[in-house]
């Protein structure tokens, strides 16, 4: 697994340097050849794989919209794989942005993702995911719960990561297959940015019978309680938010499409 502390720390610095202009106004002011400075998140196989998923993915139905949740800022972190450190089943994801009238793609929205560890942990809010995770802390989980970006509580970053979709809308991301935690499904955050513009925040899932596979392995047994929430009683979980999953290798790739109401300026 990677560990490129200090290449993300130059990426960040640049990006900085550009203007406090956030991860829309990136875009905005025209950069759009920040992917060129990420790894690549795939090798020609699993392309081909992604291509063939993509199709069975296809879809102009709009994405389902979700609050953002308790743990989200904005890292600024322009990369594609977003392991760091953290042990579990490699995960490659492809997500194609498409407008929901038109069905184009929407090249160079930017797209941002954000999840648990295998543990439950987030990074930049461990002791807090910790202490939902060990029960002492209760964190509402409901659809018309409104949050509001936090401040990190840590330096930790891992598991977080954006990139900027090349010209079919598409994004790539290397990461693990996330954990769980009680109250909720396992399950990736998006946010999609058009425009210098949040048009959606949205969550990913995974059919049942891929996390009872994965979550039968290490690291992910050290959960000392079974879980509690699965996609059939999970507060956020819509079918339209499965991706379509294959086996890749050592690990799994996952793709699906979002499609966003987002209206050109």
């Amino acid at each position: 697994m990677g560990h490129d502390h200090e290449g993300r720390v130059s990426r960040r610095r640049m990006i900085t340097g550009l203007g406090s202009l956030g991860l829309g106004g990136l875009v905005t002011a025209g950069d759009t050849g920040v992917n060129a400075m990420v790894d690549t998140a795939s090798d020609p196989e699993t392309h081909a794989k992604a291509d063939a998923l993509f199709a069975r993915a296809r879809t102009c139905t709009l994405a389902p919209s979700t609050m953002q949740g308790p743990y989200y800022f904005e890292t600024k972190a322009f990369r594609s794989d977003l392991r760091e450190d953290r042990p579990g089943v490699r995960l490659r994801l492809a997500i194609k942005v498409q407008d929901g009238k038109s069905c184009r793609p929407r090249p160079g929205a930017v797209v941002e993702i954000w999840h648990c560890d295998a543990a439950g942990y987030y990074s930049g809010a461990e002791a807090e995911s910790r202490d939902a995770m060990s029960g002492s802390a209760q964190i509402k989980i409901d659809p018309a719960t409104k949050f509001t970006d936090m401040k990190p509580s840590d330096r930790r970053r891992y598991l977080r990561g954006a990139q900027i979709a090349d010209p079919g809308g598409i994004v790539r991301f290397t990461t693990i297959w996330p954990g769980w935690y009680p109250g909720r499904t396992v399950h990736v955050h998006v946010m999609v940015v058009v425009d210098g513009d949040r048009a959606l925040c949205t969550e990913l899932m995974f059919d049942e019978a891929f996390n009872r596979q994965v979550l039968a392995l290490p690291p992910y047994l050290q959960h000392d309680k079974p879980r509690d929430t699965f996609n059939g009683n999970d507060p956020m979980h819509k079918d339209a938010m499965l991706t379509h999953v294959t086996e890749d290798g050592d690990g799994f790739l996952a793709v699906i499409v979002l499609a966003t109401d987002h209206r050109d300026r």
